[in-house]
């Protein structure tokens, strides 16, 4: 694609143009070459989105809560981008859809651009490309911008390098949950969220989410602090519409306390920090891939496992023979 399509695409998409927006999603996605250039020019107009994660274990209700999360949204006025990830499809590499479908039917909005991504083995859950496809949608005026993780492995901790404002969600009687927060998700939420509060044990989990914040340590030394944030638990239920305007009202809140505490800033500076990691270790497995034939590759694994050599010697010989000083 030349300069001056590439341009055009810019342009487009700066002014609201949502085939723009999705042409330039599918170069992402197809980590064509000139996505990267497109999307240096965009970083200017970027970083004005409040940007949600929303997760939590399967099941939990995390796509029928993101689908009245916009339509509480939508009454507010507002134009909002969802990046949806999902399980990849091990006979396609696409996404699998699922309940994204019950989530489709808000699409025809115009001001509601819905994208669902595959996350193709990514560590954490999240694609690879999550952070690009934000900055598009970013740029092109949508804000807020919730990612929906698939809600295993460390994807609960993954989003919070990607989001400003991280909802852990959870639904009564699922038995591993209250283990799984005291694992570490409890220091990634800004809010938790009892979906299905319909059903019976909703007021039981909500205790039980109420003690844990209770006992952590580190929440009660915040407590003392001038600005901090006191993890709200809210109950929603998507069969009675009930707790949706509350949860965005409480939101709403938590952007305004991270702009008014300076924490907004120190977010921010977290999530180039990790995106910047992330884009070099991209680009020294480019270059592994490129100097080491599959054969090679495959004849260092076995000799490691066979013990005849150690990985930290290939280690070694590998960054020496990609120009990397060996401290």
């Amino acid at each position: 694609m030349c300069r001056c399509a590439l341009q055009d695409i810019a342009e487009r998409l700066l002014n609201g143009d949502r085939r723009a927006l999705a042409r330039m999603v599918t170069l992402i996605e197809n980590e064509a070459p000139q996505a990267r250039r497109y999307l240096a020019e965009l970083h200017q107009h970027a970083g004005r989105a409040h940007i949600i994660g929303v997760t939590g274990p399967p099941g939990a209700g995390k796509s029928t809560l993101v689908t009245h999360l916009v339509r509480e949204l939508r009454r507010r006025d507002r134009k909002i981008g969802v990046v949806a990830i999902d399980p990849t499809s091990p006979f396609t590499g696409g996404a699998i859809l699922g309940d994204r479908i019950r989530m489709m039917e808000l699409a025809g909005d115009p001001q509601v651009f819905i994208r669902s991504m595959a996350s193709r083995g990514s560590l954490g859950g999240l694609s690879a490309s999550t952070r690009d496809v934000v900055r598009a949608m970013d740029a092109a005026g949508y804000d807020p911008i919730i990612i929906e993780t698939i809600g295993t492995g460390q994807a609960e901790v993954e989003v919070m390098r990607a989001a400003q404002t991280v909802l852990v969600v959870s639904a009564p009687g699922m038995g591993d949950e209250v283990q799984a927060i005291k694992a570490g998700i409890l220091e990634i939420a800004d809010i938790f969220v009892v979906s299905k509060a319909d059903k019976p044990g909703a007021d039981q989990t909500v205790a039980e989410l109420a003690m844990l914040l209770s006992l952590d340590p580190h929440r009660r030394q915040h407590d003392k602090s001038k600005h901090y944030w006191r993890i709200p638990v809210l109950k929603t239920s998507a069969i009675k519409d009930q707790g949706i305007t509350e949860l965005v009202d409480a939101i709403d809140q938590h952007h305004q306390y991270l702009a008014e505490s300076g924490m907004l800033a120190n977010r921010a500076q977290r999530q180039v920090r990790s995106e910047v990691e992330s884009l070099v270790i991209h680009a020294v497995i480019q270059a592994l891939k490129g100097e080491v034939t599959q054969d090679e590759w495959q004849k260092l694994i076995e000799d490691i496992t066979t013990r005849e050599r150690d990985p930290y010697s290939v280690a070694t010989e590998l960054q020496k023979r990609l120009g990397l000083n060996n401290s």
